[in-house]
This record gives structure tokens, sequence and C-alpha cells, in this order.
């Protein structure tokens, strides 16, 4: 093997930072869009209209939410729906089923960017000063000493880098003071008035980052720059503050407060350190000091200090204005401090105070607050949410001068976060590693009777293991509408005395939750609900899906996921040779509009020389004899015209138009009059249908467009005069309906300001539904060019040059004379004759364009090349600044009727590229059958199905799109949507063997993540699991949180004498009703139900108490005296005795029960105790092997004992166990890896190699590739090593040493690899087949493989990997190849080879334009087409799931 390629399939999940600010837009456009949006018509009554005026004031413009995951940045929007109220005539019913806060009914988060990073964000902020045409910037720092600040720029409507700060290389390298590693990233932080950031690298550096000051200055207000646009914040230059001068040498956290001229920067920082033992002679170490940063002088004076805090104090929390001051958050404590005044809170008893200090008040309830996370909710109240997941608030108690004491009141429970946030000033967000993410909305007014009702049972804790809809706790209306009249109009008056009632009345409901499915400990690989035993090939792979235990405490769950998709089915018909399905509706009077739940009437079914026509009521029943449809020969389209009440039908030389199963018109095509020398007919090739227009598309690449006259239901035939004079032949074409509440491109329009107030007069008259403007025909020609036309004036209102190239941005034509010189003219000329005929063969063969549901959705734009490209483009507006615009008349087609026809252009229409995660490659016929279908609600989904060799779901949720494939039929012909009484919001498609099968989404799934998901609540933490195949039960660990009485604790820890020391202290005092927290564990079997899909717990075992099981396989056993192999459950657990107590274990072995009736699934046939943990439990050859503690035994299983035949002395603790043959790899906690082999003649295991390095394992597998085996580690420093035994080389010192093969930082810790074959692809076939890839996870919630590949791709990758490094503009600034660098962290370690491609990098070169695409291949001596080979052959062989 020698190399292999590294590729991420499901990115991290785990929430790491998260932060809001406005980024995509300034506070100004979002207040001026949220009035002109939510004060509507309303009651005239007079206290309404003042309720109505306070509420949007109430919940004011929303920020974006940035969200960090491990190296995934995103940014949202947060979209809130109003609910209708009562008198302002609310039409339109809210789609979310939520119970209204606020005059909100909903809120969802929606995708604005996403980037995936080459390095893991260490810490994130947001810098905004707060004016309210200026934006905020994204600061991120990342690992040693690297700051970038990002900003959002609407020209390609994306974060673009706006500086980047780094102190790290040798002219930095005296900051370390000649220390190598250290426990944080660099922390970041920014002032709140936008004037400065600052970050903390290197223990004790601080970096003060200084924002430029825009419009600050006196003149500066009436300069047009400043009203132009939303300009950002933007850092302009930054210095170092050493720390150690200043007499600190140790930092634990800093913050800027509120209320001073110049920023004032508190730091938290401890003078002399101490520990847990040493608290009884030094426990009040810690102390804050703020110094007043002037950034022009560069000078820093201590303003104010205040010492003897305790030792565990580990937060600041900056008070809002107008108190101000800082919150110092201890395990223990709270202290208040500002300038003039301070008080505290003391949590629980075990707070101490130092002597002569004054009385301090106790909160009401006992709590630790270390390690929790705290956001402001209000300029008061400040949120916790604590290690063990419950929300609590904290009033500060302010009455105008000074701040008299802090209140701290329990409120509900919540996920367990790593990261909250508040969003504006109605929601918060709880970003967490360990559970969903939630997106909480929160109100102050809802009265005492609202919240009994929110809190009287367990399930309204904000968990985010409920269903969605049991999660919406319905408040009910009535109940709101008379407390809004009082209490919100006395919110507006409150002043600080009535703070606390406040507080006490805040009720929240979840709106919207981030899957997250890390981190994940173990994961084992067992087959669906919905297998099909008899596949073969690429299909059998999907019948597989990951079973992982992911997330703590009461956030853990199983959670089941699925790469593929895999459709339960309802029914299949054998049906040779099709070429089309189609279903329509029929719509017999214009009653009842409830679109969305309307049945399907007919199913149209094309085959190769006949149509076939079936009803879709109760069942399917065929009707082709008795319709008028045409059904001698095959049918190109159907669809609806007319609002549904007719049915259109293309066939190769006509079409028809049915009302219902009666003709009502037939047209024929014939050729364009202007050639009537022969008028035969002209066969169609394909057509698009956008009500009341259909789009012909002719065998000779001609266009006609049918036009529907909704009065007589009719249609007319017209052949667009533009296409007859132009030379450029069609290759592909579509029509776009602009649906949705208000029609989106017109409004790109430069002219929009003025059609906008006419369309609203239009909409008073009902017609508005049929508006003709609407539709939009898309034009591709075969030199690439793009147009988009009005219909049916056929006005060109959008050209753009060269669409398959697949430029990052598409910008109309006409708008980019404006801004570039003719310097991509020249630069054209210049091309290599070379690289022009390898992309001449690139042609489009299918275009769609579509805009799913959404008030604030965007059109998508997809086009298919011949060679299996899917571009995919999302359209956003950009209006361009003033001064270009007026320079439009320059343009060279300096003819009159362009300028009018410059105004109606769609100018401000752009589209951005967005990456798409297809892999399937395969070259498409120019005429072959449509592939895209779009679908509004497949099973609560909306998107698009591509069909072919590789077909693949395209969901749009979020304004994202999810690719999800669908492997489990191979290729797909045709596919269609039905909906009908049998089969609800299901599908029909028909495969290339000749069936038509109809089904349904599987609904246990959720589709909005990178794999379809299943999440199993065990209210427990899960461990490890495996899977036993015969019965398919999935055993697993649990342990969950018990509290027990601490003597009962305490007795069972020690031995007997201390107990009675401990009886003399335990009853003076009142530690009899104290209470600790103890793990449980226990085993449970677990089976997945086959019809509906839940999860059932079949047996369960449980441990001993302060057992804490640590490993569960199944293992096969040689009986050696029936001479007969068992296959049993294997558990190794350990006592957990504190560390007076020699370690303990026990080995337990479970035999299943065949029989079905059986009470016990699972009986008990060995137990024993072992010195030691049993850690590790495996078979090998029929014998099992046992770690436990640092010795592992191999024992032969008689039926009754396990006798030891061979042992080796591990080093300290064994981590994991691997068996390949009879060779054994085994990782130790400290000391790397080993490999041993067993022989059976001598019955000993004997060591072949080591590695002698030193290296925390987490985990280790045999990498096999035909006949090499390799043995890769995964390391608490994040990275990946490959090791290979050589006793022949020379480097091995006799075979003792294993040699490096490959090392590679993955930067996530991968705690399982599970070893899978890989499939052969047509590229490899004649390679080697007996090639296995390892799957891993990690505790981001990220899943990847690592894979062998052969030399020679491997040398193609690595020096297109090697180019992209600079081709390529990466995000952020950041170097992937010094990510991709093995970590070391401070430890001697030799730099090995580096024999593994990254493909996360390599991924970026589908995103390229074609001509770079041509140009790079064409540097490294290869062509496009062999790397995108290369490219699919990969994903293919390692499409496990």
């Amino acid at each position: 093997m020698s190399y292999a390629a590294y590729k991420m399939m499901h990115w991290p999940t785990g929430v790491d930072h998260c932060a809001a600010g406005f980024v995509t837009h300034s506070p100004s456009d979002a207040a001026a869009f949220f009035t002109a949006a939510t004060v509507g018509p309303g009651p005239e009554g007079d206290i309404d209209s003042a309720a109505a005026a306070s509420r949007p004031r109430r919940l004011g413009p929303s920020p974006n939410l940035v969200v960090a995951a491990a190296n995934v940045l995103e940014v949202y929007a947060v979209r809130a729906e109003t609910a209708a109220e009562d008198g302002g005539g609310g039409t339109q019913p809210s789609s979310s089923s939520g119970a209204v806060l606020d005059g909100i009914s909903g809120a969802r988060l929606e995708l604005v960017c996403y980037y995936r990073l080459h390095g893991n964000i260490e810490s994130m902020t947001v810098l905004s000063d707060g004016a309210e045409n200026r934006r905020a910037t994204i600061a991120l720092a990342f690992k040693d000493a690297k700051i970038t600040c990002l900003e959002f720029d609407d020209a390609i409507h994306g974060l673009r880098t706006s500086s980047m700060h780094c102190f790290e290389g040798p002219e930095w390298q005296h900051l370390k003071r000649g220390r190598e590693s250290f426990a944080w990233g660099p922390v970041i932080k920014a002032d709140p008035l936008g004037r400065c950031g600052a970050a903390l690298a290197y223990g004790l550096q601080m970096i003060i980052l200084k924002a430029a000051q825009v419009g600050h200055s006196l003149v500066g207000e009436d300069e047009p720059t400043c009203a132009l646009s939303s300009t950002a914040v933007c850092i302009e230059s930054s210095y170092l503050i050493d720390l150690r001068a200043l007499d600190m040498n140790h930092v634990k956290d800093f913050a800027f407060v509120h209320g001073y001229i110049e920023p004032v920067l508190v730091i938290l920082h401890e003078q002399e350190p101490t520990w847990a033992g040493r608290i009884l002679s030094k426990h009040h170490t810690c102390m804050i000091s703020a110094f007043s940063i002037s950034m022009t002088l560069k000078q820093h004076p201590v303003i104010w200090s205040a010492a003897n805090l305790p030792h565990d104090a580990y937060q600041l929390l900056a008070v809002p204005p107008p108190i101000s001051g800082v919150l110092v958050i201890c395990a223990n404590s709270i202290h208040y401090h500002s300038q003039s005044t301070s008080c505290s809170l003391d949590l629980n008893n075990f707070s101490s105070h130092p002597d002569g200090s004054p009385e301090i008040s106790k909160s009401n309830f006992q709590v630790e607050l270390d390690a929790a996370k705290a956001t402001w909710l209000s300029n008061d109240i400040v949120m916790f949410s604590t290690k063990a997941g419950e929300m609590l608030l904290l009033t500060v108690v302010y009455d105008g001068r000074v701040v008299q004491r802090l209140d701290l009141m329990k409120s509900k429970a919540s996920v367990l976060s790593s990261a909250v946030t508040s969003i504006g000033n109605s929601f918060f967000f709880l970003g967490s590693r360990l559970g969903d993410s939630l997106l909480v909305q929160f109100s102050y007014c809802a009265s005492k009777s609202v919240l009994q009702d929110l809190t009287n049972e367990r399930s309204a804790d904000i968990e985010g293991d409920l269903p969605f809809s049991k999660r919406l706790k319905r408040i009910p209306s009535d109940v709101l509408q008379d407390v809004t009249s009082v209490e919100e109009l006395s919110f507006q008056n409150i002043i600080a005395p009535n703070s606390l009632e406040s507080a006490q009345k805040i009720s929240y409901i979840v709106r919207d939750a981030l899957i997250n499915v890390g981190p994940l400990k173990d994961f084992s690989y067992g087959l669906r609900a919905n297998a099909d035993p008899n596949a073969m090939g690429n299909a059998k792979q999907s019948n597989y899906e990951l079973v992982c235990c992911s997330g703590h405490g009461k956030n853990g769950s199983l959670s089941v996921l699925q790469q593929s998709i895999r459709p339960d089915l309802i029914t299949e018909v054998e049906l040779p040779s099709c070429r089309g399905i189609w279903t329509v509706y029929y719509k017999s009077y214009r009653g009842q509009m409830a679109e969305d739940n309307e049945y399907h009437a007919y199913l149209i079914i094309s085959l190769e020389n006949r149509t076939m026509v079936l009803e879709t009521g109760d069942d399917l029943g065929e009707v082709t004899e008795t319709v008028d449809y045409f059904v001698q020969a095959s049918t190109i389209a159907a669809g609806n015209l007319f609002g549904r009440r007719r049915v259109i039908q293309v066939y190769g030389k006509g079409a028809r138009v049915l009302d219902g199963s009666f003709m009502t018109q037939e047209l024929n095509f014939t050729t364009h009059a202007s050639e009537s020398s022969s008028s035969e007919a002209l066969g169609v090739a394909c057509a698009s249908i956008a009500d009341p227009y259909v789009l012909l598309k002719m065998v000779d690449g001609s266009v006609q467009l049918l036009i529907g006259d909704y009065c007589t239901c009719t249609l007319s035939v017209n052949a667009p005069s533009i296409f007859i004079s132009s030379s450029e032949r069609i290759a592909a074409c579509t029509l776009y309906r602009d649906r949705g509440p208000e029609p989106w491109l017109t409004k790109t329009r430069s002219d929009a300001w003025l059609s906008t107030g006419i369309a609203e007069a239009i909409d008073g008259n009902g017609t508005s539904s049929h508006d003709q403007s609407d539709i939009y025909c898309i034009i591709c020609y075969e030199s690439g060019k793009l147009e988009i036309f009005e219909v049916p004036s056929f006005r060109c209102v959008f050209s753009v040059e060269n669409f398959i190239s697949g430029e990052a941005l598409l910008v109309d034509k006409f708008s980019q004379l404006i801004y570039e010189d003719s310097t991509k003219e020249r630069y054209d000329c210049t091309k290599a004759s070379l690289k022009k005929e390898a992309g001449d063969s690139i042609r489009i063969v299918e275009l769609a364009m579509h805009r799913w549901s959404g008030q604030f959705s965007r059109p998508f734009l997809f086009g298919l090349l011949n060679d299996g490209t899917l571009l995919c483009y999302h359209a956003f507006s950009y209006e361009a600044s003033e001064s270009n615009v007026k320079r439009v008349p320059l343009s060279p087609q300096g003819s009159a009727d362009h300028h009018n026809a410059s105004d109606s252009r769609l100018r401000n229409l752009r589209f951005h590229r967005v990456s798409i995660d297809i892999t399937s490659r395969e070259d498409i016929p120019t005429l072959g059958r449509p592939r895209i279908t779009t679908f509004n609600n497949v099973g609560g989904y909306e998107g698009l199905f591509l069909s072919g060799t590789r077909p693949a779901w395209v969901m749009v949720c979020r304004q994202r799109l999810r690719v999800h494939p669908q492997l489990c039929d191979g290729p797909i012909e045709a596919f269609t949507v039905l909906h009908n009484v049998n089969c609800s919001h299901g599908f029909i498609y028909v495969t290339s063997q000749g069936f038509l099968k109809i089904c349904q989404l599987p609904s246990a799934y959720n589709y909005d993540s990178y794999w379809p998901v299943q999440k199993v609540p065990l209210h427990g933490t899960p461990h490890q699991v495996t899977y036993y195949a015969e019965q398919s039960l999935y055993p697993l660990i649990v342990s969950v949180p018990v509290v027990r009485p601490l003597n009962q604790v305490l007795s069972s820890m020690a031995d007997q004498e201390s107990v009675h020391h401990m009886d003399n202290d335990v009853t003076s005092t009142d530690a009899l009703h104290k209470t600790y927290t103890v793990d449980e564990f226990e085993v449970r079997i677990l089976e997945l139900e086959k019809p509906g899909g839940h999860w059932e717990t079949k047996s369960t075992i449980p441990m001993q108490l302060f057992e804490n099981a640590l490993t569960v396989r199944i293992v096969t056993l040689h009986n050696t005296t029936t001479k007969e192999n068992e296959t049993l459950l294997a558990i190794g657990t350990a006592y957990v005795l504190g560390e007076d107590v020699a370690a303990r274990g026990r080995v337990l072995l479970f035999s299943f029960t065949k029989s079905e009736n059986s009470q016990n699934l699972v009986t008990e046939v060995y137990s024993k105790e072992s010195k030691g943990a049993v850690s590790a439990v495996a078979s090998l050859q029929g014998h099992l092997l046992i770690a436990s503690g640092p010795k592992i035994t191999l024992n032969k299983w008689t039926g009754a004992e396990l006798t030891a035949v061979a042992f080796y002395d591990a080093p300290l603790h064994v981590v994991s166990l691997n068996i390949v043959k009879n060779f054994v790899l085994f990782g130790d906690i400290h000391k790397s890896i080993y490999f041993l082999s067993w022989k059976e003649q001598g019955s000993q295991l004997s060591l072949l190699a080591k590695d002698f390095g030193s290296l925390d394992c987490f985990a280790t597998e045999f990498l096999i590739d035909g006949s090499t085996l390799s043995l890769v580690a995964s390391d608490s420093d994040k990275n990946v090593q490959i090791f290979y035994y050589a006793p022949k080389m020379v480097e091995s010192w006799k075979g003792q040493k294993l040699l490096s093969r490959a090392e590679f930082h993955v930067g996530a810790h991968i705690t399982k690899f599970l070893r899978l074959q890989m499939l052969p692809t047509q590229g490899l076939s004649s390679e080697k087949t007996n090639r296995f890839a390892l799957l891993f996870g990690n505790l981001d919630g990220g899943i990847g493989c690592i894979a062998p590949i052969d030399e020679l791709t491997f040398r193609r990758l690595q020096s297109l990997q090697r180019k992209l490094v600079d081709a390529v503009p990466h995000v952020c600034g950041l170097n992937p190849r010094s990510f991709r660098q093995f970590h070391s962290n401070g430890k001697g370690h030799r730099p090995g080879p580096d024999n593994i491609i990254d493909f996360e990098l390599l991924c970026s070169y589908e995103m390229l334009s074609l001509d770079e695409q041509l140009d790079v291949a064409q540097q490294i001596g290869t062509t496009r087409s062999q790397i995108l080979s290369n490219f699919s052959d990969i994903s293919l062989g390692t499409s496990f799931l």
C-alpha cells in the first residue's frame, strides 16, 4: 500500500462557539425591514395600536447567528414568523404549529453561508460598534496565534477576509518564552463599542487589535461616504502587551467592560497558583485588574483592581450599561465588582471568605457553577447554563446608583451547552457539543397560569430529545391576549426594582434545533430494518447503517446514521422499457384551494412506443383505453395548466389539452412558416411546463412556446422571433415560474422601486396569481452562453457569457461591462490552444431553476453538464453603488433600444456557486431524458431528485442543499411524486431493471443533516456498542447518574477501620443529609423493531455498585468440550473505588437464547474477577484475549471455564485490541502501539515490533491493502499515524521497531476505527480486490475514512494537492499544509513521510471554473477527466452506507 487517502464524509456537528451580530445587514436595514413587515393594517382601537407599535420594538431587528463546529463556520439568519393578528386579517395560516409568544408563531434558522476551514476555530467573537449603519465583523482565532477578521461582502454574498494577524514563526518565537505546548489556543474578545479587540495568545501575550475609526470624527458625519452603504468594522493595526511585565503569571479570563470613554480591559489572574490539596493554606489567590487601553499612545494604566477572590474563579462577565462593572464567576460563589462598589453571593456550603470580610448573602438553593456558560437576556438578567444542563437566572439588583445584591433563581432545564449567546432581545441560542443545539425564544410577558402550564410535567424541560411537536408546548392564546394588554405596556416602564419579578415571569419556547451526533464515542455497523437480502454490488451497501453512541448524561442518545436513502416500499410492479412517468392533478371546478393536500388524479407512464394512463384513486387502475390521451406513442412531458383545471400532454408530433379524461384541444407542430417548402411535422425533443406556458425544444434545436389563455383554457403556438434570426444552437432550455407571496426576481430589476407599488395595487383584485410577468425562460446555447428572457415578450433580462465553465459568480453582462475594462478579452487571446480543445467537448444537457417555499427563499439554478457535473447556483440581489450606474450608456451596444432595455433588466440579479457533494461521474447523452425532477413535498421535505446511474436526493433545508444518494436500486430511469389515499406524500420511480416502485421516505429519519439521522434518546451516557448479527441485536453500555446518600457511598468505598473514625465526624455535622452522585452502569440490549422503526430495550444486564462496564464485544469462542464454536457476549468491567483500593475488574460471558418466547434473552455462563480493570476483549482463533490492567492473557474456553494459555505484559493500560488472523495489535494509553503474534504450537504471544515513541493512543486498527498490512493509530494530539512492520529494513533495528508509513493531522480526536472492505470500481477492477478502508468517528461528530490507494493515483493527486495549496484562495487565509502537519505538541518527534492525500483540500478542485481546472490539470501533466474519474472511483469505493 504505502499510500492512503483521507476523506471526510460527515462533517463535525458539535457546536464549540457561537456569537450573534449584524453580519449580513446593519441594524438600520433590519429595523426598516422589520417595521415594514410587522406594522400591517391593524384595528383602529387606541390601545391595540399602542400594543402593535410596541411589538416591533420589543422584538427589534434580529442579528445573525454565527456558529463554529471544529473547522466548520456557518452564518445563519433568524427568520421569525409573525403570528397573524386577529384584527389584522392575516390570510396565510402560519406553517409552524408553535405557540404564539410576543406575536411570533415560529422562528427558524436559515443558512446564509458556510465554510469548511483548514484549521480548527479556537475562539470567536463579533466586533460591532453599535452604529445603526455599520455591520459587524467576525473575528476568528486559530491555534498558536493566528487571527482572521471576516466581513460579509454583498457582491459575492459570502464572507471576505478583511484582515489577518499572525504572531507565529521565527520572528515571534520569543513570545513563547521557550515553552512549546499551550493548553489553549488564543482567546479573542471584543470591545462592546467596537473600538478594538483583544486576543490572549501564548498564555501571557495580549494582542490589541485597533479598529479603524470610521465617521467618528466631527467632520465625518456629513460626508457622503457614511451614508452610502453599510460598511463593516475593520481592524487597522495591532500591537502586543506583555502581561509578564505587569506582574501577571497566570491569566484565567479577561473581558471589556462598559461605561468608560476609552476601552477598559479587566483581567482575572492568579498571583500565586494553588490547587485543591492546598486550599487550607492558600485559598483566595485570584484578583482582577482593570486597564484603560489607550491605543494611540499604546499605554495601559491600571485604573482599579480587586484582590482576594476565590481560587476557583474562572470567568468574567461584563455587566451591560447602565449598571456596568463585572461579574466574577467562581465555582461556589459569584462576585460583582465595579470601580465603586462590590457585592457577592454564595452558591453553596463550600464557598469560603477571607477573614474580616462582611456577611455575605447566600442563595436559597445549592448549586455548583463551575463550567457554566452565560449570556445576558436583558441589561440586568444573566442566564447561566450549568454543567448539569439547568438554566439559572441571576438578577443584578440595581437601585439607579449602586448594585445592592445579586439574586439567583432556577428556571428550566435544557441541553448541556458548550456556548450560549443571545440573539437580539427575544432569542437565545444554546450551542452544544453533547446534544442538539437549540434556538429558544424567551419572553417576559407570559402570566403565572401560562408558566404553570409549562412546568407541570417533566416534558416541559427544554430538552432536545423530545419530538418537535411535543416540545413546542402550546400556550393558550386567549390567556396571552389579556396578559399582553397589561404587562407588555408596563414592561416598557419597568425600572430596576421590578426586574426581579420580570425574571420570574420569563417563559421559553424552543423554536428550532440543529442536529448534532457528536461526540461519537463508539459505533457499530449493522443491517437496516428494511434491508434487502438479495442486493448485490453497490446496492448492497445501503443495507447497512451505523449505530453510534453519542451525547452525554441526559443528552445521551443512540444515533442511527445512513449515508444513502433506502425508501420504504409500498408496492412494486414489473414495467419494462419505461421512458418517463408523470402524475397530474385534475380539478373540475375552482372550489376549495387547498392545493398543498390535493390528491393526484392520473399517473401517465411513457413506454418506448406507447403511453399508459392510470387512475390514482384508491388503487391504481389502468384507464388507457377510456381516456383521450394520445396513447399510440411515447409522451415527452405532461403536467397541469390553468390552475390545475386542465392537463397538457406533449408527445413527439403534437400536444393535447385534456379536461379530466376528455380532450379539449389538439395541436400539431409543423416547421416554421419561413421554411414553407416542406411543412411535414417536426418532432419535439423536450418540453418544460410553467402554467400557463409550455416551452418546447424541437429536434432541430428550434424553440416554440405554447401560450395558454385562462378564459378559454386553450393554447396557441408562438415561435419566438428572437431565436429564428440568431445563428446559435440552443443546448438546453427551461421555464421558471417565480411564485410565492411576492415574486423574487422582479425585486432585482434596477427600476424595482417603480414596479413594486403597481404590483401591490394589482394584488387587490385577486388575479395576481395569474400575473403574466412571473414566468421566465432560461436558455443555454451550445457556446455556453446563458440568457434569461421574460415570457411571453422574450425580452432578454439577464445574460452571462460562459455559464458552463462554472464561475464562482454569475453577473449580468450589462452590469459587468460597467465595472470591468477589456482586461478579460486580452487574457482570452493568449490562452493556449491545447486547453481550448479539451474544454470544447463540454456541453450543458439540462437546466432547471426553482424557488422552494419560504418567505425569504431565493431561487436555485441547476445546470447538468454532459460529463456528469452538476453546477448549482443560488440567486441573490446586489445593488451596485450609485457612482457606477451612471456609466451605462457607454456600453458597446450603443443602440437606442438597448438603453430602454437596460432599465428593465435584472441588473441586480447575481448567482453565486454553491458546492454540492455529488459523487457521480457519468457521461450523459445530449438528447437523453430529463434527469432533474423538483418536488415540493415528499414526506415533508422539498428539493430535487437527480435520476441516472447514481441517483441522489438534493433536499433544500434552511436554504441549504443536503445531498443524500440512493444506491439501493441501481440506476433510476424516471421519478415523480405521488400523493393519494394509500401513499401520502410519497413518490414513484422506475429502475433500469424495469420495476416501477411506489415508495415513501422513512419517516423516522431527519434529513436536515449531512447524513439522514435518527436519534434515540437513552437518558444516560452511552459508552460502547456492538452488533450481534444473528438476531440483529445491539448490546450497549449505558451509565445513568444516580443520587445516593453520602454515608452509603463512603461505607462501601473505604475499609472498616476508617469508617469508625468517619462515623464520629459524620454524626457531629449535618453531613447525614448530604448526597453524592454516582454513575450506575448497565448493559442494555436493544433491537430495532421492523415495522415502525422504533428501538426497544429487549433486556438489561445491571452492573454491581461502583462497577463500571468498560467494554462489550461479541466474541466467537471454540468450546474445547463440545468441539463447537459458540457466539457469546463478553463484558469487561472495573470497580472504581478511589485511589486507596487496588483495582479489580470482572470478565462476564453471556450466551444468547435461541428460542423466541423465553423470558431471558441472555443468560450468564461465566463470571470471574481479575486483578486490574478489564479494558478490552477480543476473540483470537477461537480463544478469548483479555486485557486486564497491564496484562494481556489468552484463554481457552471449555464451556464452563476460561483457562489461560498465554500472556503478554503490556506497559500501562490497554486502550484497544485488534486482531487479523493470528496477529494482535494493541494500543496503550501512553506508550503507543504494540504488534504481537500468536503461535499455536508453542502457545505463546510474542512481540514482533513496537513503536518506541510515546503516544497517547485513542484507537488502533489494521489497514489491509491486498497483501500489505499496515497499523493505524490515532492519538490525543488529533493525529493519525500509519506504521508498518519491515524486519528486513535496516532502520527497524532488526524488526524490533515499527516504521512510519504516513502521518497526518486530522484536527479531531478519533475514538474508533472500523475496517470495511472497499468496493471494486471500474477504474481499479484489475487491481487487488482484498482492499479494506477504515471508517472512523471523532469527538466532534464527524465521520470519515482512510482508504488505501495505488501509487499512480497517489502521485497524480498529490501533485494536484500541492498545486491547489497555492491555486485556491483559502478562507481565512489558512494554509492547509500547516494544518495537516503532524502536531507533536512539544514532544520530540521525527517527521515521517507525507503519504496521505487530503480530500478536504482536493474537493476544492471541483469548485474551480472549467478554465482553471483545465489549467491546473495541464500544469501537473494530466487531464481534468482523469482527475475527476479518480475522485469518483475513491468515493464509489468508500460509499459504505
